[in-house]
Formats: structure tokens, C-alpha cells, sequence
């Protein structure tokens, strides 16, 4: 009731009875709001009882600890349909995201990893965990074990850019499509004055997978090998400009650099970074690590399990007078043999890839009748991405690097498939790595719920 309202009723009214009549009405309009906030407490009250488990992500500790199998197997689910759906889906990564880190949390909180009972029966769920969340910290944006400034700091000699490459006429020239040529007759002019086993190998092309870090939308590169020497323990890199298409403004600033040092018993390892270049008024170009740039940086490993990556050009992008040199970088990426990436990675932590399962996991998936299909022949990623060789296609891995592999033809090697095949290959390749099937686990699932007793 408003003040000129009451003013209106209580003026032709005696001082008592005013008095009497404003208390009346102050105390029902008190019990009335003392009324609605009680109601309203209980809502909330209401709602928090009912929201809280949802609300609270972590489960106490205690029921962890009393029914481990049951929670393991819970976020083992989770994090795999979660993993499926970021690998097909961008957009999905966020969920992952949050469901890994609840999973990283409650190990941390309650103190899981470092009960030795439970850290030895799940260790291959607790390594994994341990491993793909390392990215997930501002310092290891990389995904290895050291934060990223340890990395760059300890690896410079191995990914440097070679000074013969910084040359500012060479830069210039390498930047646009339009003057490609003139960088290309640099590196012709640097081969004369050569030994024949440090001669660059060169060409250009367009990429079918990926863009580059600065432009999602540029896929025409400058490939340069830079002859090692084993002996000496001076790197073989693979140097790589991004280059700026026909007629754009903005020029593309990415280079990067994979180098391959060879090792014993047949492996290597490999070492990553990322430049940008800076095009300057006067026109000179000065180049840095994207990651001192402040620019951040990629986990490696999510695309390069094998280290070094074979290049497979677009069709009809290299010319024929560089087509000898893609057949001879490609042999060369064969002689490297087995990739690690030194003391920065475990990559048998990330667990086995695609195809590993076995003929008799697949006959009760897909059928007895699968075995002897085109799609059954082909599941034999194996063959090649295991440890022992080009290393394990696992969780983290990138869909457009994989399924353009795929579907294009390029993998697996020497198998003719029409398109409908290579498209079932591609769908039971994922579905046989991601499945949840609580009777017939996919490959992922049932290596993390591997325990040892």
C-alpha cells in the first residue's frame, strides 16, 4: 500500500485508533514477507540438495576409494565418448576438456596417484591421464613433460633456422608466390657450391591437410631438407615456409622447423618449433619463435606421431621437374626409422592407435563375415604405426590429418579402395578405436581399464 494511500484512511481517524490499526497492518505485512523468504529459502535450499552432485563434480573420496572399479569405469566412459566427440567435432573440445580435467582433479585430490595400490592396479589409466593433461597447463601448451620455455631453451641448437636461410633477399623472395622462383634459383646457387650429400632437397607445393598456424586457410609451402651429419650429431631438418597465395595482401609469417637426429637401434629423435615473420616497413623481415612472440604454441605430438611426416602433396601442385624430389624426401623420412621425441615424451603412455585390435575383436564387432571384405584387408594401420616403426596413431590425434590419409588414398599404403570402402574403412577404423560397448570395449577403452591385480 502506498504512503498517500495510507494518509488517505487513517486521517479522519482518532490518534489511538491510528496507532492500533498501523500496527495491525504493519504486523500482516511482516508475517506476509517472513512468509515468502521462508518459502523461498526452502526453494533454494531444495535446490541445492538436489543439484548437488551434479553441481559438485568430484565425488568424495571416500566412495572413490571404497568402489574404485566403479568410478574408474564411469570416467573411463566419459572421457572416451568425450574424446570421440572432440576428435569428430572442434566444438566438442571444451566438454573434453572439462571432463579430463575433472578426472585429473579428483586423481590430484584424492591423492590416487600416489596410493600405490591403486596407482599400479589403473596404471594405464593413471599415466594416460597424467600424460594428455599435460597440455592443459599454461607452461606445456607443447604436451611434453617440460614446461615450454624449458623445451626451447634446452633444444635451440636442434631447430634452429640455418643462417644461409635467413638471408634477407632470400626472405623476401620466398614470402609471395609471385617471386617463389627467385628463392628457389637462392637454393639452386647454394648447390653448386655444395658436396653432393649436403645439397639441399627442395620444392613447393599445396598441402591437403592443414593450414598454417597464422592462417587456417593457406596451404602453399616451400619445403627445404637440410642434409645432417650422424656423426657429428648435427640434426637433419626439415625446414618449411609458409607461403603467401596470389594476389593477397597479408602475408603469410609462418615457418617451421622438424629435425630428425638419428639414433641407436634404429630410432630417432625429433625436435619442433614454430617461427612467424615480421614484414617491416623499410622491408627488411626478422623472424621469432611464435611462442617467444607470445603467439602459444601446439601440442606436437597430437599431429606428428611419427615424428617427421611423409608429404603428400595436391595433385598437380609440385611440377614435374620437382616431382624427383618429393619420391627422394619421402625415402629419406623411410631411412630415419623408429620416432621418439628424447626425454619430453613417453609415447607408449599414450597406449596403442588404430587398427590394433585383433581378427576376433573384429569378427564380434562387425560380423564373421567382415573378415574377408576390402575393409578388413585394409584395417592394417599397424602394419606401419606401432612403436617398433612410424609410431602409434593414439589419442590426442588430429581428424584432418587422419581421415584426409584415409578417405584421400594415401593410407593405408598400396591399397586400391573405391571411395564407398575407403568411407567404411575410415568409420570402423574410429568406431573400433572409440567404442564403449560395455560387452565389446573399442581398442582405447579396453587398454585403459587394463589392471593389473
Amino acid at each position: 500500500m502506498s504512503g498517500s494511500v495510507l494518509r488517505s484512511v487513517f486521517a479522519p481517524l482518532p490518534l489511538c485508533v491510528k496507532c492500533f490499526v498501523f500496527a495491525r497492518w504493519t504486523r500482516a505485512k511482516t508475517d506476509q514477507i517472513l512468509e515468502v523468504m521462508s518459502f523461498r529459502a526452502c526453494i533454494v535450499l531444495s535446490s541445492f540438495l538436489l543439484l548437488g552432485p551434479t553441481t559438485f563434480a568430484a565425488p568424495p573420496c571416500s566412495s572413490v576409494r571404497a568402489q574404485p572399479d566403479v568410478w574408474v569405469n564411469g570416467r573411463v566412459d566419459a572421457l572416451v565418448r568425450a574424446a570421440q566427440a572432440a576428435y569428430e567435432d572442434d566444438d566438442a573440445v571444451p566438454a573434453y576438456q572439462r571432463v579430463l580435467d575433472g578426472i585429473s582433479a579428483t586423481l590430484t585430490q584424492c591423492k590416487l596417484s600416489e596410493d600405490a595400490n591403486f596407482a599400479n592396479r589403473y596404471r594405464n589409466f593413471v599415466e594416460y591421464i597424467r600424460t594428455i593433461s599435460l597440455d592443459r597447463q599454461s607452461d606445456h601448451e607443447l604436451g611434453f613433460v617440460v614446461p615450454d620455455r624449458q623445451y626451447f631453451a634446452e633444444t635451440r641448437t636442434f631447430v634452429e633456422i640455418p643462417e644461409f636461410l635467413m638471408n634477407q633477399t632470400f626472405l623476401r623472395a620466398v614470402s609471395r608466390s609471385e617471386t617463389l622462383e627467385r628463392a628457389k634459383s637462392y637454393l639452386r646457387e647454394l648447390n653448386e657450391n655444395r658436396e653432393p650429400s649436403e645439397r639441399l632437397i627442395f620444392f613447393s607445393y599445396k598441402s591437403r591437410h592443414l593450414g598454417t598456424p597464422d592462417n587456417d586457410n593457406s596451404f602453399k609451402r616451400l619445403l627445404i631438407v637440410v642434409p645432417g651429419n650422424t656423426a657429428q650429431g648435427v640434426p637433419e631438418k626439415w625446414v618449411q615456409f609458409g607461403v603467401t597465395d596470389p594476389g593477397r595482401r597479408v602475408r603469410i609469417r609462418n615457418i617451421s622447423v622438424v629435425s630428425a637426429i638419428a639414433g641407436p637401434e634404429g630410432k630417432f629423435d625429433t625436435y619442433f618449433k614454430d617461427y612467424f615473420r615480421t614484414y617491416r616497413r623499410n622491408g627488411s623481415i626478422s623472424i621469432n619463435g611464435r611462442w617467444e612472440l607470445g603467439y602459444g604454441d601446439d601440442n606436437c605430438a597430437k599431429c606428428h606421431k611419427s615424428g617427421i611426416l611423409p608429404i603428400f602433396p595436391v595433385a598437380g601442385s609440385v611440377s614435374p621437374a620437382e616431382q624427383p624430389a618429393v619420391e627422394t624426401i619421402n625415402q629419406r623420412f623411410l631411412t630415419y626409422g623408429s620416432p621418439r621425441f628424447g626425454k619430453y615424451l613417453d609415447q607408449r603412455k599414450l597406449g596403442p592407435g588404430l587398427s590394433s585390435a585383433t581378427l576376433e575383436d573384429r569378427k564380434r564387432r562387425f560380423g564373421a563375415s567382415f573378415e574377408g571384405s576390402a575393409t578388413a584387408r585394409a584395417m592394417s594401420c599397424t602394419a606401419c604405426h606401432q612403436p617398433q616403426r612410424f609410431g602409434s596413431l593414439s589419442w590426442p590425434m588430429d581428424s584432418t590429418l587422419i581421415e584426409s590419409y584415409v578417405i584421400g588414398g594415401q593410407m593405408p599404403f598400396g591399397y586400391k579402395l573405391r571411395d564407398s570402402e575407403r568411407a567404411d574403412l575410415y568409420e570402423k577404423l574410429i568406431r573400433e578405436y572409440f567404442d564403449t560397448d560395455k560387452t565389446q570395449p573399442g581398442i582405447l577403452k579396453s587398454w585403459l581399464l587394463t589392471r593389473v591385480q
